[in-house]
């Protein structure tokens, strides 16, 4: 199975579908064969991908003529009566394809959160619809994996500890976790740390339940590997003494709830903590000319305006993201 690395915090505003966007651009321009899966019902990595005329052909449905564009176009029919569908993915790069995202997503919650109490039924005949639910989105990007040979399934969530994410991480092998230097993440990781731990444990129950699944399921290890510090959301007001207050208490609380108690990594080369895989600098010109380009920063040229100052921030960004792309790379075995 190919390995599914999710970027998750349930504090939202920290720059994750942004991470997301520019590490998979990375990690294709690396040589990795990768496919991007928006899971968040907002789709905002989609629409950082993909144009507007392109939006329209994949999510009216008219245009896109039953033919399964989106993650939900591809579990809507579970639920009815029939099963999952494969992703018609888009190509985004030679080594780089999306499963879209799809505001219809929201509605899926009620569904998975009836299909969660449903696994732990003691009829063994009855287990087969309520696994296929919660494994939905893992099942559609192993699919779309395989349909491209891909080396990782990287995934982009929303900020919330809710059903959809639940069924999002228990078929996720490793997470990284944004944060930005505030209380509010600070806040975020103490959430998420008995969270994914008590997901875990009520994942793998729901595994010895089903004593001989009718089809393949995750592992649900939701192994944390790091977190990456996004600099560029701290704001120009903001007194360097408050955000450096913050960045402090951030590896003692990653370690206390996320790791509890698990073995220390080994340090990073240039830096503290051996939890912090990237400190993130801000490049706030270069975003609007990236967001309008649908490029990476890293990708940004003189036709796009990154001329001056620019080229060599450009330059910066790759640097960057190859190192946290490399890092994460070898935290994960990729």
């Amino acid at each position: 199975m190919t390995p599914v690395l999710t970027f998750f915090n349930n504090k939202g505003g920290v720059g994750k579908t942004s991470l997301v966007f520019h590490l998979a651009w990375m990690f294709a321009e690396m040589g990795k064969r990768v496919v991007a899966i928006d899971l968040d019902p907002q789709a905002n990595l989609t629409s950082a991908f993909l144009s507007e005329d392109t939006l329209e052909e994949i999510w009216d449905p008219q245009v896109s003529n039953g033919r399964a564009t989106t993650i939900y176009k591809c579990i809507q029919p579970l639920t009815k009566v029939g099963d999952l569908l494969s992703p018609v993915t888009q190509h985004i790069s030679g080594r780089l394809h999306l499963v879209p995202g799809d505001l219809a997503l929201a509605g899926f919650e009620d569904q998975l959160s009836s299909a969660w109490t449903e696994a732990m039924g003691s009829n063994q005949d009855s287990l087969y619809r309520p696994f296929r639910l919660l494994t939905a989105f893992w099942q559609v990007g192993q699919l779309a994996a395989a349909m491209h040979s891909a080396d990782i399934v990287l995934a982009d969530v929303g900020p919330n500890l809710g059903a959809i994410n639940r069924s999002a991480l228990i078929g996720t092998d490793h997470v990284v976790i944004p944060l930005a230097a505030d209380l509010f993440s600070l806040q975020g990781l103490r959430n998420l740390g008995p969270t994914l731990t008590g997901w875990r444990a009520d994942w793998s129950r729901r595994l010895q339940n089903w004593q001989n699944p009718d089809f393949g399921l995750p592992e649900g290890r939701m192994r944390p590997e790091g977190y990456v510090l996004l600099q560029h959301m701290e704001r120009l007001s903001r007194p360097v003494r408050a955000y450096e207050k913050w960045v402090k208490r951030i590896p003692e609380t990653y370690r206390e709830t996320i790791l509890r108690g698990q073995q220390p990594l080994p340090l990073m080369p240039g830096s503290q903590d051996p939890n912090c895989l990237a400190r993130l600098k801000h490049y706030r010109s270069l975003a609007p000319m990236a967001q309008e380009s649908r490029k990476p920063i890293f990708h940004l040229t003189s036709a796009d305006g990154a001329i001056g100052s620019h080229s060599q921030a450009v330059k910066d960004a790759w640097d960057d993201f190859h190192q946290l792309a490399s890092r994460i790379a070898f935290r994960i075995a990729l």
